[in-house]
């Protein structure tokens, strides 16, 4: 075993995927989760992927997050502190991580979206904090059992300091069933994810799976009016977004644009996901939460805001994400929306910008 040691806090779906493969590969490893989620993984945990990989997790090791609280002990510090809350948890998550952090504990911030991380730098000005990119989807097909339902390696950022220490644990993590890379550009990585993202929103609305809202070209034509926001705002902002697909980023919109019968031809790898795989954004929305869309879409209009660039397309899916949350606290039923609807609700803001 290893004798540096991980603790993933608030392992939901990506940190409990994390959390099993650090402990398949014999780390010492503690999982800091809700008791509903740890319910699910008391008897071990079966990771699976759309490539066919699959591995069987025993013995899941866990930590109390009541007992955190008021702990002083320095043997709970951890040399690797992996934070995969949501980015609407990451205040109350950097109260809640104090015991755990060491002097030299290093941070690894995996959120969605842009500048999350700053809060946790902020309150742990000493220590280094890392943002890591997750590309990739993970579904629940059943209690104990993680799916990885599409393409991309785990990513971490590197810096001068730690890149032997980083360096090391990525060449320990890189799997068949959890690919890992690295990076010293994350900024212009998370933007170029962030692209990518843009369909959580709409996938949210549609109420499907992320595959059948591909499948439709007007959930698509809308997709790529916010990428086309998006890659404005970069080119303003001189970011040259790097290539995470198989089409370049400026392509993508193109691409989205296609008709149904050339678009599944050109489009092979975007259709290659698991037909049950839905955003995290659906998931929040489907069980009353609140979403990340401030960090996604908001983070767009407020850097375009700055840039005096108007994004009509995103403030206006921002708007109807907000909408559904604020009927979910009156458990108002969600009403989805279909192509149709959506796309002339977009098209409208657009052209009454």
């Amino acid at each position: 075993m290893s004798t540096q040691s991980h603790i993933v806090f608030g392992a939901g779906l990506i940190g409990s995927f994390l959390g099993g493969v650090l402990t398949s590969l014999n780390t010492d490893t503690k999982l800091v989760c809700r008791s509903h989620i740890r319910q699910k993984l008391d008897q071990g945990l079966k990771l699976t992927d759309y490539l066919g990989n699959t591995c069987e997790v025993k013995d899941l090791v866990f930590l109390d997050p009541i007992g955190l609280k008021n702990n002083s002990d320095k043997e709970s510090f951890c040399d690797f502190l992996w934070l995969t809350v949501k980015c609407t948890g990451i205040d109350k998550a950097s109260r809640d991580i104090q015991p755990l952090i060491g002097p030299d504990t290093i941070i690894f911030c995996c959120q969605n979206g842009l500048g999350s991380e700053q809060v946790i730098q902020q309150r742990y000005p000493n220590n280094t904090v890392l943002r890591v990119m997750v590309p990739f989807n993970v579904a629940e097909p059943k209690p104990g059992h993680l799916h990885r339902g599409s393409e991309g390696a785990l990513c971490i950022e590197t810096n001068t300091e730690q890149y032997t220490l980083t360096s090391n644990l990525i060449k320990l993590l890189n799997s068949a069933i959890m690919p890992v890379t690295q990076t010293n550009e994350m900024q212009i990585l998370l933007w170029a994810k962030l692209q990518l993202n843009l369909g959580n929103s709409i996938n949210a609305l549609a109420d499907i799976p992320v595959k059948a809202m591909l499948e439709q070209k007007n959930y698509r034509l809308v997709i790529a009016l916010l990428m086309n926001e998006l890659l404005t705002v970069t080119k303003a902002l001189h970011i040259k977004l790097p290539k995470l697909t198989a089409v370049p980023a400026k392509y993508i919109p193109t691409v989205l644009s296609l008709p149904n019968f050339i678009f599944k031809r050109v489009a092979n790898k975007m259709l290659a996901i698991d037909p049950t795989v839905r955003t995290s954004m659906w998931w929040d929305l489907s069980q009353g939460k609140k979403t990340e869309i401030d960090y996604l879409n908001g983070a767009i209009v407020n850097a375009a805001q700055e840039l005096k660039i108007n994004c009509p397309a995103n403030q206006k899916i921002i708007s109807l994400i907000k909408q559904i949350e604020e009927e979910n606290e009156k458990q108002i039923p969600r009403k989805p929306f279909n192509s149709n609807s959506l796309l002339k609700e977009v098209q409208k803001s657009i052209a009454h910008q």
